[in-house]
C-alpha cells in the first residue's frame, strides 16, 4: 500500500515515523506477521537483493581490476558496494513509502542484512575457489564466468534462507508492510 499520498517528510523524521506506524497499524500492517512463504517470494526477495549485490559486486570488481589493486583490496571494495547498494535499493523504495529516513534506514537493515552476508559470503567464496578468477582481467571470460556463475549459486543458496525468515516475519517481510 502506497502511504506517500497521506504523509509528508517534516524533515524531523520521529513524527513522522511515528504518524506512519500509527497509519500502518490502524490497516492491519505489522512487522510481526509470519506465515506460509510461497517460493516465489522468496525467489522476488531474493532477487531484489541480488540486484543490489551484483551492482555493487561487479563495479567493486571492476574498479579494483582495471586498477590493478590486490585481491583482497578488490574483494573488500566490491563487499563494501555490494551492501551500499543493496541497502539503498531497499532504502529508496520505503523513502518513496512515505517513512522518515531514521525508520527506513532500520527498515532496510533489518529486512536486507542476514540476504545480503549470505550472499556475499557464498559469491565471494566460489570466486575465491575458482583457480585463477581472482586474478583474472575484466576481458577474459574466467573473470565474467565466475562473477556472475557466483552469482547464480548465491541465489540458489540465499533462497530458502530468506523464505525461512519471511516465513517468521523477518528480512524481507518487513519491508512487504510498506508496499
Amino acid at each position: 500500500m502506497d502511504h506517500s499520498a497521506h504523509h509528508h517528510d517534516t524533515g524531523t523524521g520521529a513524527a513522522h515515523d511515528h504518524d506512519h506506524d500509527a497509519h500502518r497499524n490502524s490497516h492491519g500492517h505489522s512487522h510481526d506477521h509470519a506465515g506460509p512463504v510461497t517460493w516465489a517470494a522468496a525467489a522476488k526477495a531474493t532477487l531484489h537483493c541480488l540486484t543490489g549485490c551484483a551492482i555493487g559486486e561487479i563495479l567493486g570488481m571492476a574498479i579494483g581490476t582495471a586498477l590493478m589493486w590486490s585481491n583482497a583490496a578488490t574483494m573488500i571494495l566490491a563487499i563494501a558496494l555490494a551492501f551500499v547498494f543493496g541497502y539503498s535499493l531497499t532504502l529508496f523504495a520505503i523513502r518513496k513509502a512515505g517513512l522518515g529516513l531514521k525508520s527506513a534506514i532500520k527498515v532496510a537493515l533489518a529486512a536486507d542484512t542476514v540476504s545480503i552476508v549470505v550472499m556475499e559470503l557464498v559469491d565471494n567464496g566460489i570466486i575465491a575457489l575458482v583457480p585463477g578468477a581472482m586474478d583474472a582481467h575484466l576481458d577474459e571470460t574466467l573473470f565474467w564466468t565466475s562473477l556472475l556463475g557466483g552469482f547464480v549459486i548465491a541465489f540458489l543458496l540465499t533462497t530458502p534462507v530468506n523464505r525461512w525468515m519471511i516465513g517468521r516475519g523477518k528480512g524481507h517481510a518487513v519491508v512487504h508492510a510498506y508496499h
